[in-house]
C-alpha cells in the first residue's frame, strides 16, 4: 500500500534585507527546493535573466514534469535533463548559455513513487529521511563546499564540470550527476528538504542531524529558520567560507499510509 504525505509544511524566507532568491514547490506526491545561486560581484553573466527567473523556471518544467508521471514511471534524473535541456533550448535563443557566470541553481527534490520514496539532490541542498526507529539518512553533495574556499574567478572554472561540481543550468547533462536514491516508503517517518542557508544549522553551528530534525518536527520550518538566523548573529562574519546569512528553505513531510498507521 503507498504511503502518502498527510502534511507538508515549507517556510522560504530571505536574507535579511536581501530578495529571496530560493523557491519551494509541493504537490501530491512531492516536494521541491531550489536555491538560485548568487551572481559573482561586478561579473557579466551573458544572460537578460536574473537568477530568480532561472530558478522559477526549472522548478516550473520539473514540476511539470512530476505532475505528470505521478506514477513515478520516469527516473528523477531524467526528468530533471529533459526541464533543463527544454529551458537551455528557450533560453539559448537570447543569452550566452556558454558565460562561466550564467544564472544556475542547487536543488532537492523528494518524490512518492509506487512503494518507494525518490531522492534527487544537485549542489548543496540536502534531504534528510528519518525512518520509523528514529535512524536519520542525511543526503548531502558536498561538492561545491571541497571548492567553496576558492576565490570567484577560479570557482566558476569549476562549475559543471568533471571533478567539479555540477547544479542546474545551461547544461542538462548536470542532471546525470545529481545524487539520487530510493527508500521503501513504508519505513519512513518524516523527510525533509533543506537549502544550505537552512542546512547550515547541522553543517555549521552544531546542531546534530537528529536534533535538526526533532526541531523541526516540533515547531516546524519556521523557528528553524529562526535558530539559524540567532546562530547566524552570534558568528562573527568571516568565520565560515561563503555568505554570513543567506536566504533559508525548508520542508518538513510526514508519511502516513491511508487508515493513519
Amino acid at each position: 500500500m503507498t504511503p502518502i504525505p498527510l502534511s507538508t509544511e515549507a517556510a522560504s524566507i530571505a536574507t535579511p534585507g536581501g530578495a529571496n532568491e530560493d523557491l519551494v514547490l509541493t504537490g501530491p506526491h512531492f516536494a521541491l527546493v531550489l536555491d538560485g545561486a548568487t551572481a559573482e560581484p561586478g561579473a557579466s553573466t551573458g544572460c537578460g535573466h536574473d537568477v530568480r527567473w532561472l530558478v522559477a523556471e526549472v522548478g516550473l518544467r520539473l514540476t511539470g514534469a512530476l505532475l505528470h508521471d505521478p506514477d513515478g514511471r520516469r527516473p528523477p534524473r531524467e526528468l530533471l535533463h529533459d526541464a533543463l535541456s527544454d529551458l537551455a533550448t528557450e533560453h539559448g535563443r537570447t543569452c550566452d548559455l556558454d558565460n562561466p557566470c550564467s544564472p544556475t541553481a542547487t536543488l532537492a527534490l523528494l518524490r512518492l513513487a509506487g512503494d518507494t520514496v525518490q531522492h534527487l539532490v544537485l549542489g548543496d541542498s540536502t534531504v534528510a529521511l528519518r525512518d520509523r526507529s528514529g535512524a536519520v539518512q542525511v543526503v548531502t553533495d558536498d561538492r561545491l563546499e571541497r571548492l567553496i574556499h576558492l576565490p570567484w574567478a577560479e570557482l566558476r572554472r569549476h562549475r559543471n564540470q568533471p571533478g567539479g561540481f555540477w547544479v542546474a543550468g545551461p547544461r542538462p547533462e548536470a542532471a546525470r550527476y545529481a545524487l539520487a536514491g530510493s527508500t521503501p516508503a513504508a519505513g519512513l517517518a518524516t523527510a525533509a528538504l533543506l537549502t544550505d542557508g537552512a542546512a547550515r544549522l547541522a553543517e555549521r553551528y552544531g546542531c546534530a542531524w537528529p536534533e535538526l530534525l526533532d526541531l523541526l518536527e516540533r515547531e516546524g520550518p519556521v523557528q528553524l529558520v529562526e535558530r539559524v538566523r540567532a546562530a547566524e548573529l552570534r558568528t562573527a562574519p568571516g568565520r565560515y567560507p561563503g555568505k554570513h546569512q543567506d536566504d533559508a528553505t525548508a520542508v518538513l513531510c510526514r508519511f502516513e499510509t491511508p487508515e493513519g498507521r
